[in-house]
Formats: C-alpha cells, structure tokens, sequence
C-alpha cells in the first residue's frame, strides 16, 4: 500500500503565502498522499508572510534527483520570486512536464514560476488579479476561473481558492470519489466567490482599544488551516495576533503532521487581557487546550467579562461544552462531534455569533469565520475588503 501512495512536493520559501502552502500540504495528506515539504533556503525554518513561521520537512537540495506525481507552488511575495529563481527547483517542474507528471501552482507563482519557465506557453492558466498582465504575456489564454486544468498543469488563483484547488488535484491524483470523501470532512463553499455571510444572534458591539489583541492558542494535534486562516485574515486586518502554545514547546505538530509554530508560550501571556481568544478544532487538538487548566481559566474570566471568544470545528464540542461556555449560547461545531453540543439548534449554520460567542464547522468555513470576526471589530466594508483581497 505505502508504494502505491502518491508523491507530492510542495516547496516553501521566505514570503510564501503561509495559509495556501498550510492549505495544499493538509489538504493532500487527508487523501492519503505522501507529502513532502522542502524549503529551498538554507534551512528547513522559514519566514511566511504575516508573520508566521513555517518548519519544512527537508531541504530542497537534499530532494533534488527525488520523482513526485504532482509538484505544487504556493504563492506569497517574496517567497514566489525565490522559487522563481531557484534553478534546482526549475529542473524538477521542467522534468515534471517532460515526463508526463503534473505541476501546479497558485497565487503569483503561475504568472512569475511557471510562466517565466515557459511552462504555460500555448497553455490556459489562471493566477492571483494583481499578476494577470504578467501572466497574459506567458500563457495562450489568462483565464479569471478560480481554478483551470490545462492538461498536466493546474493553477489557482489565492488564498480563498485554495481548498478548492487542492480538491481538483486530489482528483487527478486519486480520483473523484477520494476527493468527494475529504471534501465532506473541510466543508468548503458551496458558493465560492459569493459574498460571505454569517448568522447572528443577541448582536453586541465587540470593541477594542488602538489594535485588537487577540490570542489564538495551539496544541499537538490543532488543525492547520483553522490556526492559521485566524492568524492569516487578522494580521491581514492589522490585529496584534499571539499564537500561544498550550505545550512546552513553541514548535508543535499539527492534525496532518503539519509544523505550526507559536509566538509564546501560554505560560508568558496568562496575565494579559485580550479582546479575544479564538480556539482553532482538530480532534486531539481541542482534547488537549480542553485540558489546560490555565486555557480554560482564561476562557471563563473571557466570558464572564462578556469579551468575545470562540472556536471552530471540535473546539465548540470539547472545550466550550463540558466547561460550560456554551450555556445559553447557539453555537455549531463540526458534524462529526455535533451531538456533543446540548443545544443543536445550530449546527448546519457554517458560522454562528452569538453576542461574545463565534462558532465554526469545519477547515473549510475558517476563513468566513475569520472574515465574521474581522466585520464584528472593524465592520462589513472591511471584512469585505479582505474578502476581496483574499478572493474568498
């Protein structure tokens, strides 16, 4: 079985685009491929965008004579100039092609890896708005599709298409139905590129002084896309976001073995007050920032401060339900873990606000919470700015 496992590369860089790289490399391990993430600095550390730190598996040029099935760049300033420029890098996707293998990127990386490599000549490709002129110049026809499939080449155009992008490469990799089986786990849009919305309850005002300070605590086992869609959309926002790690160590391991990387420690922000504290799911992630008695503590003085928290996915079920912060609240969580919540009145709702309280289903409505949280501090014409800018 092991052998039979489709081989997937995914290289990161300084400036990629932190949530499509997290996005595409957990997306594909759900369907069973093997996937390898190789930096190609000098290190297996690198700097994303927004300040998130990513932690690849290996080091490009340890991998360089390695054959994958599918070979995918993410996106992200500068980080897709440096794989634009990492000849090593180039070889492997110009071999892919000659081979028959299929390459894709998103984001800029069409417009300035693949088209610079002359890749997409005679080719339909698509790729983020800003690089559409770029990408005209290289490929037979720039397409506004948020994603196109071109024979062996596959490319998207951002962050909100992402999910998307990676289902269609599970399809040509795996097959249909494969991709149809973890698309029922994310829960993406059934209307992408429509305008996002939420349902509300009890509206309350969620203020803040100068910047939002919002925490977002992580664990062994705490889903990647959750964790850093929150991160992502409010850095984005210019939030003061603190990703705090509820382990001993700053470096943790994500639901599909994804290294996330914290800020702090819980331990060095127990004392400081927060606009919000926003909880990421991921089945033994939630179970272990449910049993961090300080995480908890935190989040009970949060509400009972009537500050906003909330969480996605498993956290709802099994850190807000059995310590009681869900009572008198309507909330949703994941349909797997649903029956947990006492109430259920709510749980087909992909994002619910109820006064202090968000909640969220799914990997694949993370970002619509993340954009709800946005409007609920700085209002609707910014969320949708946001919404725009990411092409949710």
């Amino acid at each position: 079985m092991a052998s039979s496992r489709k081989k997937v590369l995914i290289p990161i860089a300084h400036g990629t685009e932190p949530l499509e790289a997290l996005a595409m490399i957990t997306v594909l391990r759900r369907s069973g491929a093997y996937v390898t993430v190789a930096s190609v600095e000098n290190q297996v550390g690198v700097d994303a965008c927004h300040g998130i730190k990513m932690v690849a598996d290996t080091l490009l040029s340890d991998i360089t004579n390695s054959t994958f099935d599918l070979i995918m760049l993410p996106g992200g300033l500068p980080g897709g100039e440096t794989l634009k420029n990492c000849k090593p890098l180039e070889n492997m996707v110009k071999k892919q092609e000659t081979d028959g293998r299929l390459n894709a990127a998103i984001c800029c990386a069409p417009a300035l890896a693949l088209g610079t490599w002359g890749l997409l000549e005679g080719k339909k490709a698509t790729c983020y708005p800003v690089f559409m002129e770029k990408l005209a110049a290289t490929c037979g026809t720039a397409s506004e599709s948020r994603v196109e499939i071109d024979g062996k080449i596959v490319t998207s155009r951002g962050p909100g298409t992402t999910i998307e992008f990676s289902l269609t490469l599970i399809e040509k990799l795996c097959g249909k139905q494969t991709a149809v089986d973890v698309s029922s786990i994310l829960l993406p849009r059934p209307n992408p590129g429509e305008e996002f919305t939420f349902t509300e309850l009890n509206q309350i005002n969620w203020t803040f002084e100068d910047t939002p300070q919002i925490l977002v605590p992580i664990a062994e086992g705490s889903d990647e896309i959750e964790a850093i869609s929150v991160v992502d959309i409010l850095r984005r926002a210019k939030a003061n976001v603190v990703i705090a790690s509820v382990s001993n160590s700053l470096e943790v391991v994500g639901s599909h073995k994804a290294n996330l990387v914290a800020d702090v420690l819980l331990d060095e922000v127990l004392e400081k007050s927060f606009d919000m504290i926003m909880l990421p799911g991921g089945l033994n992630g939630a179970s272990r920032l449910s049993r961090s008695e300080k995480l908890v503590n935190m989040l009970k003085k949060q509400a009972e401060a009537n500050k906003p928290y909330g969480g996605i996915c498993a956290s709802p079920a099994y850190v807000f339900e059995p310590h009681g912060l869900l009572k008198g609240k309507k909330a949703t969580t994941h349909p797997v873990v649903s029956n947990r919540l006492s109430d259920q009145s709510h749980v087909d709702h992909r994002v619910v606000v109820d006064g202090n309280l968000i909640t969220s289903r799914a990997p694949g409505t993370a970002m619509e919470c993340a954009l709800a949280i946005v409007e609920k501090f700085y209002g609707r014409e910014k969320a949708l700015q946001l919404a725009k800018a990411t092409l949710v």
